[in-house]
């Protein structure tokens, strides 16, 4: 347990060193913005298609696999769900907590921690992860919150979510990384030097822009944010797990990335989403403060524990 908290606290240090910066405004909220988008646009859409280009759809895809994350989250979601709205909270609040408890940072923490951690063949594993996430449950918040103020799915807003997920560079940057395998094209040197060194850029910035954009969250609403964190960090990967070991029986390598990959903090991009719909933002930034903070030590445990 301490070799393995050891060997994840240099991704916090750098967490907390951007933090630091954002807290005393050496690095200012817009700052902090232009960063993270050059992360997301570039140097991790880098490192996503370097990473697909060497991999087939095979290698990658599982249905067992897939089942099985989406079975232990989707227990997650209708539990937190359920207990927001026996609080007397709407559909839309309880969409937005749903999304605290079961979507975490598996594109800017996830990719580059597991996979320097768990080794690169955690990579299939984590990318199958991730798009998980953002095709069933980053198009489900979208559609529950558009749907409950319209009373009704309309075609419109599955033409707004099929075009979110085609301008998603993480989304195109693996599409466009498997096809480049599939065509079984080599990587030109120079292309691969490129994609190389841009995308080793992503660990360091990612980590960094997390750390900056928790400075200007708050701790406010303790109560519930403290329950959405245990669901992301304890009962999400518990779920997982079950399914993964129990329900369908993932080989154990795989089972093991994605039960690491269901113990990571919530999301940034659920604030965004949050704050773009006007649906509680001070509770999903309490949240996320409060899960990635706890994190340190909780992913250090699912890690030794995988292992």
């Amino acid at each position: 347990m301490i070799e393995i908290f050891l060997k994840t606290l240099p991704f916090f240090l750098i967490i907390g060193l951007g933090y630091g910066a954002g807290r005393m405004r050496f690095f200012p909220e817009e700052a902090t913005a232009w960063l993270t988008r050059f992360v997301f646009y570039f140097a991790l859409s880098a490192m996503l298609f370097r990473f697909s280009a060497n991999l087939s759809l095979g290698e990658i895809y599982d249905t067992g696999f897939v089942l099985a994350y989406l079975c232990g989250t989707a227990a997650i979601y209708l539990l937190a769900t359920a207990i927001t709205l026996l609080r007397g909270r709407g559909i839309e609040e309880a969409a937005v907590e749903a999304q605290c408890a079961v979507i975490g940072n598996v594109g800017f923490l996830g990719v580059p921690m597991l996979v320097l951690l768990l080794g690169e063949q955690a990579i299939g594993p984590v990318m199958l992860v991730l798009a998980v996430d953002l095709i069933v449950f980053g198009s489900l918040i979208v559609i529950l919150i558009t749907g409950s103020r319209d009373g009704r799915v309309s075609l419109g807003v599955l033409r707004t979510v099929g075009l979110g997920l085609l301008k998603n560079p993480m989304i195109v940057s693996i599409a466009v990384g498997l096809s480049w395998a599939a065509l079984q094209i080599p990587i030109p040197d120079p292309l691969n030097e490129f994609v190389s060194i841009l995308g080793a850029a992503a660990t360091p910035g990612a980590l960094f822009a997390i750390g900056a954009s928790l400075a200007s969250k708050s701790a406010e609403r303790l109560t519930t944010a403290g329950w959405l964190s245990f669901c992301k960090l304890v009962l999400h990967p518990a779920a997982v797990a079950v399914a993964a070991l129990v329900l369908f029986e993932v080989e154990r390598y795989a089972a093991g990335v994605m039960i690491a990959a269901a113990s990571l903090p919530v999301a940034g991009n659920v604030y965004i989403l949050a704050q773009h719909y006007g649906v509680a933002p001070h509770r999903v930034s309490a949240t996320i403060l409060i899960s990635t903070a706890l994190s340190i030590f909780t992913v250090s445990a699912v890690i030794a524990w995988i292992g």
